[in-house]
């Protein structure tokens, strides 16, 4: 499912239905990293609770408020960026 499409629906801010995950990074009532085929998803909220997961088929159902949701690139991806900014910078 790598690269795979993705759909979020988000119900009232209190149910939020997601497909292609690849795994769950890491969990807590306020906070939910999710690895995707398109990037990092990170939920942010109350009382958060995964009611549903099927990582075979890319689904899971979180339910608790949700107050953001963002895409986030890679951290390894970034710093490798930022060394090789620095290293253009320094070699001109």
């Amino acid at each position: 499912m790598e690269g795979g499409d993705q759909k979020l629906v988000l119900t009232n801010r209190k149910k939020l239905e997601a497909t292609g995950v690849l795994q769950i990074l890491s969990y807590d009532a306020e906070e939910i990293n999710l690895e995707t085929g398109i990037g990092l998803l990170v939920l942010k909220g109350e009382g958060m609770v995964v009611t549903h997961l099927d990582l075979d088929q890319g689904e899971v159902v979180v339910q608790g408020l949700l107050n953001e949701i963002v895409y986030s690139e890679d951290r390894g991806k970034k710093i490798k960026a930022k060394g090789k900014n620095i290293l253009e910078r320094l070699l001109k």
